[in-house]
């Protein structure tokens, strides 16, 4: 993010933080060995907050950019992904109509 011709990280160093902690976790550690079969690599969230540091502290370039780098890649990720469902267009016909409470026992 720019602001003028100061450039903003688009988190705060922080956040980068606080998903480090959580991808280390022990519970987002079971869970994703339980889901994927193996364990999250957190590495990329610990050298973003290392790269956000630097970039707050000395203001480098190289920080900057690799900063740059790991989200356009993040967000690129999240593209990678289609819905599970088609979003609608416009409502059903009958969206004004009383939903159908009585449903048939089962005995």
């Amino acid at each position: 993010i720019s602001n003028g011709s100061v450039w903003i990280s688009p988190r705060t160093c922080d956040d980068y933080w606080s998903e480090f902690r959580h991808c280390t976790s022990l519970w987002n550690q079971f869970h994703h060995y339980y889901t994927y079969g193996t364990t999250p690599s957190c590495k990329q969230w610990r050298e973003d907050y290392n790269n956000c540091k630097e970039w707050e502290k000395h203001g480098s370039t190289e920080a900057k950019e690799a900063l740059q780098r790991s989200e356009r890649t993040r967000v690129e990720e999240q593209r990678k992904f289609t819905p599970v469902w088609n979003l609608r267009q416009e409502p059903p016909r009958d969206w004004h109509m009383p939903l159908n409470q009585e449903k048939p026992q089962d005995s």
